[in-house]
């Protein structure tokens, strides 16, 4: 309609181009198919990822309407419109300049979170704007121009290196990687990656993506030309790939050095004559095809899942859009996405080595990156004076003596001022865990986690260590408790570990009662339990009576398991009663009975885990300071609006008194204090039926009061009886002034890199002991358990909208 073809021609395919890599002053384009909602959705992404592109390229594919004769021209014509404003024609070619040529470099992902606990509770995500852009390489042939007429070389007579794969050379230097300064955000929408969107169709059948054009653009990559030119000799050598590998054949490299690149077909002499002679132009800069024989002439001899020229180098530069949008994006996806670009299916190890290369790319190579450790701390301490950064190192020895010059990286303690301020307001308890690194070298971080008083986690401390023992542990706990959490009778809820029980029994750490006591995690302890006894419902039973909150619930369900076997109460009677039942806790977990705040921020940081140390660091700042600027507006608000209480405790209160309104109260003193409470239906599947209330004391026999520290139904329809109000019998943690204090001190704005402190200390080197294997797929570093195992009885759920019914392929 707007071009006046309406009734001569119709719409075969809409599609659009994606910019996936920026150089110097070139954008490169990928062609996707616009068949779906989602494939809109994912061209608004991209367009709001790069903003350096003011000029998108929106393009349809006309074809001659059937006559009523049945006949038709079938001429097709590709239209071009610029998808948004522009002071510019949109172009055809696949390279634009670029407005705003300017590379910044990537740090790690910055993230807002609703960390709210609760279990089965979803962490929810907001929405986040990009602000930066990396560099990477030009995919592809470039486009063919004639340079000088140059000579050609003389073939040599001997075959140097019968490999189509370089062996010892440099992958593709793709542009930017090296730092991991500057700060990037990263829309939560690509945490859900849809390969389905990343790898449609071309044109006429051809490939899109990594080494493809479109059939109907000036750079088809039907054959290559002489003339043809590239930036450097990774784009060339990565572009012969690309053309071997699509073409299903086999080359050789004759000739490889800084100057020239010579392959030719490992069939040549039997039949056919493929070969290609590339040479740097020095006066420009530029590789040049100098002479082509081509196209190839032989065919396939054997069939193979596989491909010499798939090499990670070439799967690295493919996955590079993904891995930059979803730094947690699994092996396998990455290894089905490959295999149904290119038709061949490379092994588990190469993806992976392919995706550590983007990630070193991306967000700076992995050994470089413990040495910008020590310049963080000087950073971070100048940035936000108070903040706490411990770095420990270990001697580096050659030959017997000690390397001065260098150091390994042993152990990272880190936190920040609004932390150490923020937990003083938040619940008196701390969750604490470790959680696997997945990059290029191994290692733990610990993480000790709190709660504000609407039900929101917090992270107040991390450490990077080799591994959960009893020394690392220490390291941690002993400069949580002394920098973090210094308040007496505090809670430290965690597995049962024996390098955490090692570190808390220390005599001198600060971890002893009265000053702290210890909770166990009823998960962990049911887990244990489970591989002794089978059969989830004794396990049912276990977690029962770990729930209950008072002793009488206690032994109603502690007996129905002595009815199934005695030697279960018998294990469970091995660990102390306060360690991992309710009603003996004497009110300190304030209804925690599990980890799962840990566990709620390990699956958040699943993404960072990836990274270099450095990146990951970074990113503890940056996520931070934007979840107390979401949590604290949030609690602004509703200060505001002159609310008294949290909403997680208003939706409790309202909970408790639809049923306090049926009950019998009887008063027993004079003070309105001590009351009888007859329950004239049950509330649960547990019921005493009649239940003795203390207001003065904030007691109720059902537990609630003392163990939630906020009035249960009972208390409350004493409360209603005596016409007392009910917010005097609230904790203080609950009121929506400590959940404001909690996030009132917020995180100051990074100072740029260039202005931190010098670092003349020796240089921050990796640990060789931690480097994962080099050969074989990489071990799983976590021990499965009956934990990990799926419920049979849940229903399972849709990943899209997460209903119950369906699946995401037909998701409505």
């Amino acid at each position: 309609m707007k071009l006046g073809l309406e009734g001569a021609k119709r719409v075969k395919k809409f599609f659009y181009r994606i910019p996936v890599t920026i150089l110097h002053d070139t954008v490169k384009y990928d062609c996707l198919t616009i068949g779906s909602d989602e494939d809109l959705q994912v061209m608004f992404l991209c367009r709001r990822q790069f903003p350096e592109v003011r000029t998108p390229e929106l393009h349809a594919k006309l074809i001659d309407v059937v006559s009523s004769s049945g006949g038709s021209n079938r001429n097709t014509t590709n239209v071009a419109t610029a998808a948004g404003s522009s002071s510019r024609a949109a172009v055809a070619s696949s390279s634009v300049p670029v407005y705003e040529p300017a590379v910044q470099l990537v740090a790690s992902p910055s993230f807002a979170v609703d960390l709210n606990d609760g279990v089965g509770d979803e962490v929810g995500s907001f929405d986040i704007l990009p602000n930066a852009l990396e560099g990477v390489p030009p995919v592809g042939v470039g486009d063919g121009v004639l340079g000088d007429a140059d000579e050609d070389d003389v073939e040599p007579d001997t075959i140097e290196d019968d490999s189509g794969d370089e062996v010892g050379a440099t992958g593709p230097a793709l542009a930017g990687g090296g730092s991991s300064s500057g700060t990037q955000q990263y829309p939560p929408h690509f945490s859900s990656l849809d390969l389905d969107a990343m790898r449609h169709e071309g044109v006429l059948g051809h490939a899109v993506g990594f080494g493809a054009r479109d059939a109907e653009g000036t750079a088809g990559l039907t054959e290559f030309q002489v003339g043809q030119q590239f930036q450097d000799k990774d784009e060339a050598l990565l572009s012969v790939k690309s053309y071997s590998i699509r073409r299903g054949v086999q080359y050789k490299v004759l000739e490889s050095d800084h100057r020239r690149y010579v392959g030719k077909c490992s069939e040549f002499g039997n039949g056919c004559t493929w070969l290609i002679r590339l040479s740097l132009r020095k006066r420009k800069g530029l590789w040049e095809v100098k002479r082509y024989n081509g196209p190839h002439t032989c065919l396939a001899t054997s069939i193979s899942s596989d491909h010499r020229s798939l090499d990670y180098y070439v799967i690295s530069a493919f996955i590079m859009p993904m891995v930059r949008a979803d730094a947690s994006v699994s092996i396998k996806v990455l290894l089905n996405a490959t295999a149904a670009h290119f038709g061949f299916r490379p092994t588990y190890r190469r993806v992976w080595m392919a995706k550590q290369k983007a990630i070193a790319l991306i967000y700076g190579d992995w050994d470089e990156s413990y040495n910008d450790i020590p310049r963080w701390v000087l950073g971070v301490q100048l940035t936000m004076p108070g903040s706490v950064a411990v770095l420990r190192t270990s001697p580096v020895r050659v030959g017997g003596q000690v390397d001065e010059s260098q150091a390994y990286f042993h152990r990272l303690f880190w936190t920040f001022p609004p932390c150490i301020e923020a937990f003083r307001h938040c619940k008196p308890l701390v969750s604490i865990d470790g959680t696997h690194l997945y990059g290029k070298y191994g290692g733990t971080l610990l993480i000790a986690i709190a709660q504000d008083g609407n039900s929101n986690i917090l992270p107040v401390a991390f450490a990077l260590v080799e591994g959960e023992n009893a020394e690392s542990w220490t390291f941690f706990l002993s400069h949580l408790r002394e920098h973090v959490t210094p308040q007496p009778g505090l809670l430290v809820i965690s597995d049962r570990h024996n390098g955490i029980k090692a570190a808390l029994e220390a005599l001198d750490e600060g971890w002893l009662p009265p000053s702290a006591y210890r909770a166990f995690c009823i998960r962990h302890v049911a887990a244990n339990f489970a591989l002794t006894f089978k059969g989830k419902d004794a396990r049912r039973l276990l977690v029962n009576a770990a729930y209950a909150k008072t002793e009488v619930e206690f032994d109603y369900w502690f007996d129905i398991l002595r009815s199934e076997d005695p030697a279960m109460c018998d294990w469970a009677n091995r660990i102390d009663y306060s360690l991992w039942t309710q009603h003996r806790d004497e009110g300190r977990r304030f209804g925690h009975m599990t980890t799962n705040i840990s566990e709620c921020v390990n699956s958040i940081l699943k993404g960072v885990r990836n990274l270099p140390v450095s990146s990951l660091v970074k990113a503890t700042y940056c996520r931070l300071a934007e979840l107390f600027v979401r949590k604290g507006r949030e609690a602004e608000a509703q200060m505001g609006t002159g609310q008294q209480f949290s909403q997680h405790l208003v939706k409790c209160i309202e909970a408790n008194l639809k049923t306090a309104r049926c009950f019998t109260v009887t008063l027993y003193d004079r003070d309105n204090s001590k009351f009888t409470v007859a329950e004239t239906t049950p509330t649960g599947s547990f019921s005493l039926g009649t239940y003795r209330v203390s207001l003065a004391s904030r007691t109720c026999d059902c537990g609630y009061f003392q163990a939630l520290h906020f009035p249960c139904q009972h208390a409350l329809a004493c409360c209603a009886y005596s016409r007392l109000t009910w917010t005097s019998y609230v904790h203080s943690v609950y009121q929506i002034s400590s959940v404001f204090s909690v996030y009132q001190m917020g995180f100051t704005p990074p100072i740029p890199e260039g202005f931190w402190p010098p670092y003349d200390g020796p240089t921050v080197i990796p640990d060789p002991d931690r480097r994962r294997a080099r050969e074989g797929r990489p071990r799983s570093t976590r021990i499965r358990t009956n934990m990990d195992e799926a419920d049979p009885n849940r229903p399972k759920r849709c990943d899209l909208c997460r209903q119950p019914g369906h699946t995401r392929r037909c998701c409505p």
